[in-house]
């Protein structure tokens, strides 16, 4: 199966799939932290550690992941990790029924190493256009997410208690269910010959020459920065919205909200990228995630938690697809494995140790103070991103 160079049509098909797949996602970080409280009886502090377990995951599947697909194309690739999926998941729903923590943990490093595999869907669908809608096909299968914002926490509020008497497993055991349909889905992906197989395939960059490229790490600090704050502000979110009063409903309602927000720009993001720049976008999301915690310094009321977390969600939609944005142009397409692997090992490493630390901050610092740390990180990141463009500036009048 063929498809012209300027088709979205793959695209579509990657967002159908992110918006099954990715659900598993909000589950994880409504109930996560939640879960891990009920299983532990002492100390709570390690009550996050589920959910930093679902990004260490990712971060160890990473690089592996892309190697693999390097090896035996996309389609393959993503039904081996689907099939991770099914089985990670699964662990971890038993584990909250047998009362066992560490096995909730293992289980969602699996889940977490599925959902590299999901993270992806958004290089697979830049594969099939041309560079002038790289940030179009990127955002199109963010879309998806806009489902997934909505499946995710409705699976939560329905079916927390499908295995009463024990809470949350439900809700799990369901996420077993999404990757089984979204296995059955891959069908329909075009087979890809495997890039090992491509005689005229060039040796390219290595990772080292990468990390010596301004662009490249400019891209990494800035799609880091807004993917790592956003997991560090997220998942202590719902422990700080249930001990200041609230349902776990209510918990679960703003993560759909937040989710939501994180994905439903992306119905726009990519023009916005194509008519005032990466550089212009990925600026407007960091500024996004500093007001993000003024509102939340604010107060605690749950209006404040809510437009806090929405604000969050826009920012690091606008951070993180403007960063993808500006990463695909940094490498030519015989090292985009390396290029791909690299930037995501980096990136949900910094995510796990966001959302291990965000438990640890939280219970040791507070809500109010884990805030101010989005203002540090934001102006180093936007530093950055002016030195960049004063580069461009300079090369421009050279």
């Amino acid at each position: 199966m063929k498809f012209p160079a300027n088709t979205l049509a793959i695209a579509n098909l990657y967002a159908l799939l992110s918006a099954i797949n990715a659900s598993v996602a909000p589950i994880v970080i409504s109930l996560g932290g939640l879960a891990g409280a009920y299983l532990l009886t002492e100390d709570k502090s390690l009550a996050t550690l589920p959910v930093s377990s679902f990004n260490i995951g990712v971060a160890l599947v990473a690089g592996p992941a892309s190697l693999l697909m390097f090896k035996i194309g996309r389609q393959r690739g993503f039904m081996a990790g689907a099939l991770l999926g099914i089985l990670g998941i699964t662990v971890a729903s038993m584990a909250i029924v047998k009362g066992s923590f560490l096995l909730f943990c293992i289980g969602l490093v699996m889940a977490g190493g599925a959902n590299s595999f999901v993270q992806q869907y958004r290089f697979a669908a830049s594969d099939y256009v041309q560079d002038t809608i790289k940030s179009q096909a990127i955002s199109r299968v963010l879309i998806g997410g806009i489902a997934a914002g909505v499946i995710g926490p409705q699976i939560v509020m329905h079916n927390k208690d499908l295995l009463y008497p024990v809470p949350f497993a439900g809700a799990f055991l369901s996420g077993a269910g999404l990757f089984i349909i979204g296995f059955l889905m891959m069908i329909l992906l075009p087979p890809q010959i495997p890039e090992i197989r491509k005689a005229h395939r060039k040796e390219g960059r290595t990772r080292k020459e990468f990390i010596q490229d301004q662009t490249f790490v400019t891209a990494l600090l800035c799609g880091t920065s807004s993917y790592a704050l956003m997991a560090f502000v997220m998942t202590a979110a719902p422990l700080a919205m249930v001990g200041c009063g609230f349902e776990v409903a209510e918990a679960a309602l703003g993560i759909q909200w937040h989710v939501l927000a994180m994905f439903v720009p992306s119905l726009f993001t990519g023009k916005l990228i194509s008519r005032f720049g990466a550089l212009s976008i990925i600026a407007t999301g960091l500024v996004m995630l500093m007001l993000c915690s003024i509102v939340a310094l604010s107060g605690i009321s749950i209006e404040q938690f809510y437009i806090s977390l929405i604000l969050l969600g826009l920012g690091w939609n606008f951070g993180f697809i403007g960063s993808t944005a500006l990463l695909t142009g940094t490498y030519e397409a015989h090292e985009k494995h390396t290029a791909q692997g690299l930037n995501d090992t980096i990136l949900f490493s910094s995510v796990a140790i966001g959302s291990l630390g965000s438990g640890i901050a939280y219970e040791f610092i507070g809500w109010e103070t884990m805030n101010w740390i989005a203002f540090p990180v934001g102006v180093s990141c936007l530093a950055a991103l002016f030195l960049l463009h004063q580069r461009g500036v300079l090369q421009a009048n050279a």
